[in-house]
């Protein structure tokens, strides 16, 4: 008996980071033989199927009145004004970004799940999926509603999903000191409870099931995967049920090879190559990136830098080299330590490759993986905005420390024997496949 191929639908966050751990795993079941369809936010335009994806797209605003070279100049501008505004909000505690930045952010996020809901449901009726995959932090109910097994990728630090003996998500605050806890998860139900309310009930109007108490995404009954390795895991506080798999990692095998310019590779006896990569939004702050540029400029290391859309708006020191985009992937294994602001995907690659890491975490779950690193001794936690030359050097000194790096290079060996890219295949291909039995279709 021929078995059919799969038709998978992928749902990820706009962002990068799920976005391109998306990618990674639907790869592989495109490599399989299966359909492979993402319902991406209508920016990836044209990127997913130069990979060889099917495109779906949606909208999650009403789209702009401007003509494409007004849209072409507007998205450019985006990052500058996001930065200039937003900024400010990244040099505050966590408790006191509740408010004034995550507030407001869930609640863009919530109208964007509300705009597209009939979108989705037209996507739904056209693909006609055996299984939705969703990597994002919001529930979308026609996801649920489409009458196919529903699979949730956390591709954010695993403290997403909460428990009474782990740190609050969001907070960066230490696993071993529960001062802070029970203010933070009070300031959090304060800012965030209405919205909450207001969400779930229209979230219960769509047909969906409700959500869990003041969080924004269902579990699925089916299959739960999140990218995080068992070396900084946080299970052993905060058990998960049967339907949770680890993806100790989750690297993408699309990225271009990366050849490391001469003028950083050949460098004097002593001194290491350095990867700085603070995603596009931290990059996008030219005034941090000055910063760091003149800090590092002054070491006799070597960099190679990910300058993101502000490329144009500062000049590299003479031990480094750069480009707007770089392919982090194939660049990672090459160097010796990473400076990062502690996005997931870039930390849970640098653990794949046994690359330690100093962390400069701006927002959301950076503060938690930044935490997470500092504690299990595989980076550095530095304050972003704050640290001083003399702190940056002997961050740089502990992740270049021999014995540090030769114990993050045998737990990149694991993790990358775990092969967590085709075990999230794995899952997803089972719950597929079981549901195409069942139904007999």
């Amino acid at each position: 008996m021929t078995v059919r191929p799969l038709t998978i639908l992928f749902m990820p966050e706009s962002a990068y980071g799920p976005t391109n751990q998306c990618i990674g795993v639907g790869d592989i079941l495109r490599r399989r033989g299966h359909r492979v369809v993402f319902a991406a936010e209508a920016s990836w335009q044209g990127r997913l199927t130069a990979l060889g994806f099917e495109e779906d797209l949606v909208d999650l605003a009403p789209p702009a009145e401007e003509s494409d070279a007004e849209t072409q100049q507007d998205a450019g501008q985006f990052w500058k004004d996001f930065i200039r505004e937003t900024a400010p909000e990244f040099r505050k505690p966590t408790v006191d970004q509740l408010a004034t930045f995550m507030q407001p952010t869930w609640q863009a996020l919530i109208d964007g799940a509300r705009y597209c809901e009939p979108q989705l449901k037209a996507i739904i009726g056209r693909t006609r999926p055996d299984v939705i995959i969703e990597d994002n932090v919001i529930a979308f109910p026609a996801l649920l509603t489409a009458g196919v097994p529903f699979v949730r990728i956390v591709s954010c630090n695993p403290l997403e999903v909460s428990g009474p003996d782990v740190a609050p998500p969001y907070s960066g605050l230490p696993c071993d000191d529960r001062s802070e806890w029970g203010s933070f998860r009070h300031e959090y139900d304060r800012t965030h409870r209405a919205m909450w309310e207001e969400f779930n009930a229209w979230v219960v109007e769509q047909g969906a099931p409700p959500l869990p108490d003041l969080e924004f995404i269902h579990e699925s009954r089916h299959a739960n995967l999140y990218v995080f390795p068992e070396e900084t895991d946080y299970t052993e506080a905060r058990p998960l049920g049967p339907t949770w798999h680890r993806i100790d990692s989750s690297v993408r095998e699309t990225d271009a090879v990366y050849e490391i310019p001469a003028s950083v590779a050949d460098r004097p006896e002593g001194s290491a190559l350095i990867y700085l990569s603070l995603g596009s939004l931290g990059s996008a702050d030219v005034e941090l990136m000055k910063r760091l540029v003149d800090a590092l400029g002054r070491t006799s290391h070597r960099y190679i830098v990910s300058k993101g859309p502000q490329h144009a708006e500062y000049e590299l020191a003479d031990n480094m080299v750069g480009a707007e985009f770089l392919p982090q992937t194939t660049l990672i294994p090459q160097v010796d330590a990473v400076i990062t602001h502690g996005g997931n995907n870039t930390t849970t690659e640098c653990l794949h490759f046994g690359k330690p890491m100093i962390v400069l975490p701006l927002f959301w779950d950076q503060h938690d993986n930044a935490q997470r690193m500092d504690e299990t001794g595989f980076g550095v936690r530095l304050r972003t905005y704050d640290f001083t030359d003399e702190e940056m050097d002997a961050a740089l000194a502990h992740v270049l420390d021999p014995k540090v790096r030769e114990r993050a290079v045998k737990v990149g060996e694991a993790v990358r024997d775990r092969d967590g890219l085709r075990r999230a295949a794995d899952v997803i291909e089972q719950v597929g496949r079981t549901h195409v039995e069942a139904s007999g279709s």
